[in-house]
């Protein structure tokens, strides 16, 4: 299909704008309008191999889908493969290039190309999917460019890996290891 493409020019190093798009656990704090239930696969965040799924909350429903970042070119370009919609058997590609235009000036641009399986998906696209992303996709990085230009009057969301509990994760090399907790009072 023709990509979906936005863009948004952000006063902000190019490096620092690079290490914010390419964590995936910063992706909450300007895309959450249109992501829901956002969680890590993986516990890195950020570069190549980081991982995350999560909903696309469409306006006729949800489509459930899976992120990775197969290149990440510091700091310039960050590709993203997605597999979506039933059995994930949808694909796109997210595309992120940042390119400096003139002086503390970062231009970014986001280019979404999408493949659908089915006709029926292709249909569904064609109908209201591609104005609806292009929308949201501009949105997003109008968020972004806020949070580089505004001072956020709160700290900004951040992704958790799904089903990780902190308390109960290994620390310092030992390896986790499973304990049968018994209540002391019981006899036997």
């Amino acid at each position: 299909m023709r990509p979906i493409a936005a863009h948004a020019f952000i006063s902000a190093p190019r490096a620092d704008v690079f290490d914010f798009v390419a964590d995936l656990a910063n992706r909450v704090a300007y895309a959450d309008h249109f992501l829901s239930g956002f969680r890590l696969a993986r516990p890195k965040s950020d570069g190549e191999g980081a991982a995350a799924r999560f909903a696309i909350t469409v306006p006729c429903g949800r489509i459930w889908a899976e992120t990775t970042i197969v290149t990440a070119e510091p700091p310039r370009r960050v590709v993203e493969q997605l597999r979506l919609g039933r059995l994930g058997r949808n694909s796109a590609t997210v595309v992120y290039e940042l390119t400096a235009e003139g002086e503390g000036q970062l231009r970014v641009d986001l280019t979404i190309w999408s493949e659908p399986a089915t006709r029926l998906d292709a249909a569904r696209e064609a109908i209201a999917g591609r104005r609806w992303l292009r929308r949201q996709s501009r949105i997003a990085l109008e968020r972004l460019r806020m949070i580089f230009e505004e001072t956020p009057d709160a700290p900004l969301a951040r992704a958790t890996i799904a089903g990780y509990e902190s308390a109960a994760a290994p620390r310092f090399g030992a390896s986790r290891t499973t304990r049968s907790f018994r209540d002391p009072r019981r006899a036997g």
